[in-house]
């Protein structure tokens, strides 16, 4: 048995990385699709799906209507409002990459909804030996391979398999952040613009940026600082931010609103303010949602921005002092500083926040640095428990304002 294992492990070691990291991805895919076709049979007439709920319906579920909507239809150039004069969700919540990329496939598969199938489901596997790349020099290849493990089938795991626009998002983050360790900044002029255009986070990507150009003057005598790079470090820096704000422009434009696109994303929070929301003030939408939530609980409201306080410290020590965190390397633990801080300035955390907590998922070398190998089944079963809980919720269930992907 012993040398059955070991000429099993052998094999598996001489295969090359891709088709291994293809092996563990497409079995990761079998098993979420196992979850999901349960989830159908169990779901109801009180789920949004229905009871004939069918793999394709959650393809096409939740956020994928809205992609689907402005492939088909595009942009409104008038923004709806609802019966109390307020602006209501609309198209303009949605970047046109992942759309249309999807309409372009679909153009050859025979639909929409097969374009963006297949359009997640492959950015998802080149997002995976993306992320390898990314971790491999940092926490050895080994770890590394755990690490595309626990992502590829962790507890958001049904993103690679829907009409999201987050596994094509990954793809270029994990691309963008491995082109700036490395130094080939070059490649940043391309991915920046488009990962823009995909879905939002480029302004955090613009911050990372800022703070990665001054760890490497703060280093320049014992790592070279090139003039060169620091035009390309201030020039990318500089895209960013303008790509960042690109969309909040033409949204502006095309509407002839300036306001539109914040109260489009502002519409989505009015379902969960009491007396709505009177405008965009950064960070107000943590502490907003922590007092709802303490409320919710039957907790005291007070209790609520008391508690962000300690997650935001828990937080920063763990960037700061985790060994585990501290062997990702710099670069990765400034990302994950500064896509928090984004986050913390302009999101209100709901039943979506896991979904937009996957651009952290470099830190999942982290989580695999331990080399128990209790310790690595441990995470994976968890992490499948997880994926399970969260497709039953989101998918089975879906009918209530915290099961929302």
């Amino acid at each position: 048995m012993a040398h059955l294992a070991l000429s099993t492990a052998r094999r598996w070691a001489r295969l090359p990385l891709p088709l291994r990291i293809g092996l563990i991805y497409l079995g990761a895919r079998v098993v979420t699709t196992g979850f999901l076709i349960a989830a159908a049979s169990l779901s109801t007439v009180f789920s949004r799906f229905g009871g004939d709920a069918g793999l394709i319906d959650f393809v096409l579920g939740w956020d994928a209507q809205w992609y689907w909507q402005v492939a088909v239809h595009g942009y409104p150039s008038e923004l709806p409002l609802t019966d109390a004069g307020e602006v209501a969700e609309n198209a303009w919540a949605f970047m046109p990459v992942f759309a249309y990329a999807a309409k372009a496939l679909g153009f050859v598969l025979g639909s929409w909804g097969a374009g963006a199938f297949v359009l997640a489901l492959v950015a998802g596997y080149l997002a995976c030996l993306a992320l390898h790349r990314l971790l491999r020099d940092r926490i050895g290849s080994g770890a590394a391979l755990w690490a595309v493990v626990f992502f590829a089938a962790g507890p958001l795991a049904a993103m690679f398999q829907v009409g999201y626009a987050e596994t094509l998002f990954l793809l270029l983050l994990f691309l963008a952040l491995d082109a700036t360790i490395r130094r080939q900044y070059a490649w940043l002029y391309l991915l920046i613009p488009v990962m823009g255009f995909t879905r939002p986070g480029v302004l955090a990507f613009a911050l990372y940026l800022g703070l990665h150009g001054i760890l490497r003057w703060i280093h320049r005598r014992d790592d070279p600082l090139a003039l060169r790079e620091v035009v390309h470090i201030v020039a990318v820096g500089a895209l960013a931010v303008a790509t960042g704000f690109a969309w909040q422009v033409i949204a502006a434009v095309v509407t002839g609103d300036p306001g539109a696109y914040l109260a489009t994303e502002l519409a989505w929070r009015r379902h969960w303010i009491v007396g709505g929301v009177d405008g965009f003030v950064p960070f107000e939408g943590w502490v907003q949602a922590s007092q709802f939530w303490f409320s919710l609980w039957g907790l005291p409201a007070a209790g609520g921005p008391v508690a962000l306080v300690l997650l935001v410290v828990a937080a920063a020590l763990a960037l700061l002092f985790a060994r585990p965190v501290r062997a990702l390397g710099a670069d990765l633990r400034l990302w994950s500083a500064s896509y928090l801080l984004y986050l913390l300035a302009v999101f209100f955390p709901q039943s979506s926040t896991f979904r937009l907590l996957l651009p952290l998922s470099p830190a999942w070398g982290a989580v695999a640095v331990p080399r128990s190998r209790a310790w690595r089944l441990g995470v994976l079963v968890l992490c499948l428990l997880g994926q399970w809980v969260w497709i039953y919720h989101v998918y089975a269930l879906g009918s209530t304002f915290w099961q929302v992907p």
